[in-house]
């Protein structure tokens, strides 16, 4: 149960920093944060703030600490792995008041950002100056920088262009502590340790991040998207691999089986072949002479990979409409399905075939529907299982069965996320990817960075006690006994 004195304290130290319209703590105000994108994890918070201005966030930081109150950060709750699911006796900090675009600089070609602007607004306004920001998730409408940061998160271009973490030069934030915290430089290399790298795809769990500094990249002079169909899931994704076998790196390189095609084709009507198995979307980017090379080896690849058909784009306009049947798939599968769960899991690409095979049999043994749509170039895999929540105790099967997938992504060598993170979704999945030891340093680097554990505290990283637990789970028992054990274990 929350401490009501702690409670009343907070509240109080809150009003003397914001405007009461900025602080929520009835239910009715608490509601509508009560999960980030995957909804099946809900908790209310103990209150949950707006603040407007860098001066705010510190100030709240700092009340937090002093009171030992839990914080958790919000942006766009775009998220996919409840990590940004508040805490129930903590302060949710939602930043989606800081989105001011602070400065671009075309001369440098950077973005100095609040963590609350869109990760589209930034494109659209680096636009002028023929440049964007390479980053693109399929949320890239709605979703924030500071998510991004959080998540690591990726998008269609990531093959060519990197995910996050290969596009931020500096970040700026505060500790749990309201220490002002500067990370990296302007430049292209700054002095001492990389901890970008160990704060972008931390899932808010080591600082407050204030203001980005993000790369940006000149507009391609020459465009060329290719949308490829197969008869054979396993053989589209056998092609993925021949492409890169050839020498190249696509701008993008997505896939999508037939049951993502038809709800996406029915969503953004983009001319997809409804008969495909699967699909291909290719972008192939550079000079104009780069390309029409690129374009006729691609050619030669596609064709002797099984390809049965082959379409170029013709212009801008269709261009745009195959990638926005491609960034409409979730939102189009959750029109032929009352829920789905969108699973997260990163393979080696030589494994397409294998793991697709895997999920295949998955979906005839449990009984679900599966819509596939992947980051195929990187081998990120976002299979989508359709359920009805509604239905009892097909939400505990979805759970495992997606666990299920997790650890065939760890068997064939992948990893258990790509760019939704860990949070709580996949927290049982950890300890089958890493040791004892490393969990433990894991933990090490948290207690640097907050050492009294209130910076998004039990998400990400287990509990060593458990870790063994979850472990014998996932291996000696039977499938349909995993969900409810791992949840008596907590």
């Amino acid at each position: 149960m929350p401490d009501t004195k702690k409670r009343r304290q907070l509240l109080e130290g809150l009003k003397s920093l914001l405007d009461a319209q900025y602080i929520l703590s009835t239910q009715e105000q608490l509601k509508p944060f009560e999960c980030d994108g995957l909804s099946v994890y809900r908790e209310l918070p103990l209150v949950a703030v707006l603040p407007g201005s860098t001066a705010e966030v510190q100030a709240i930081i700092m009340l937090c600490h002093d009171l030992a109150v839990p914080l958790v950060t919000r942006g766009a709750g775009t998220g996919l792995s409840a990590g940004a699911r508040p805490h129930p006796e903590g302060l949710l900090l939602v930043l989606t008041r800081l989105s001011k675009i602070l400065d671009i600089n075309p001369k440098t070609m950077t973005a100095r950002l609040e963590p609350g602007v869109r990760n589209l607004a930034i494109s659209e306004a680096a636009a002028e100056h023929c440049l964007f920001y390479a980053p693109d998730p399929s949320s890239q409408i709605a979703c924030s920088i500071g998510g991004n940061i959080a998540e690591n998160a990726g998008g269609v271009h990531c093959l060519k262009y990197g995910l996050t973490v290969h596009n931020i030069l500096r970040l700026k934030g505060f500790s749990m502590t309201g220490e002002e915290v500067v990370i990296g430089a302007e430049g292209l290399d700054s002095a001492g340790f990389n901890l970008q790298s160990l704060i972008i795809g931390s899932e808010g769990m080591l600082m407050v991040i204030t203001e980005i500094t993000v790369n940006l990249l000149p507009k391609p002079q020459h465009t060329e998207v290719l949308l490829a169909a197969f008869d054979d899931i396993a053989t589209a994704g056998q092609a993925v691999s021949n492409i890169i076998a050839a020498g190249l790196i696509p701008a993008g390189l997505e896939m999508m089986d037939n049951n993502a095609i038809c709800a996406a084709e029915d969503y953004a009507h983009a001319g997809y072949p409804r008969d495909a198995a699967a699909i291909l979307l290719i972008e192939i980017d550079g000079s104009t002479t780069n390309v029409e090379e690129q374009l006729k080896i691609m050619r030669e690849v596609l064709n002797n990979s099984g390809l049965t058909a082959l379409k170029i784009a013709r212009d801008d306009n269709e261009r745009a409409l195959f990638w926005k049947g491609r960034k409409s798939a979730f939102p189009a599968v959750g029109r032929i399905s009352p829920d789905y769960y969108c699973m997260d899991g990163t393979i080696p690409r030589k494994a397409l075939p294998e793991v697709l095979g895997f999920i295949t049999a998955l979906s005839d043994e449990y009984g679900f529907l599966v819509a596939n749509v992947f980051h195929a170039g990187d081998g990120n895999l976002h299979p989508l299982i359709l359920f009805d929540a509604n239905v009892p105790g097909q939400l505990e099967s979805v759970e495992e069965m997606g666990g299920r997938i997790l650890e065939k992504c760890i068997e064939v060598g992948g990893t258990i996320t790509g760019e939704h993170g860990v949070g709580l979704e996949k927290i049982r999945q950890m300890p089958l990817q890493f040791t004892d030891l490393e969990i433990s340093q894991f933990h090490a680097v948290k207690m640097a960075f907050d050492p009294d554990d209130l910076l998004n505290p039990g998400k990400n990283i287990p509990m060593l006690k458990h870790c063994q637990e979850y472990r014998a789970l996932s291996r000696n028992l039977e499938p349909n006994r995993l969900l409810t054990q791992h949840k008596t274990v907590e």
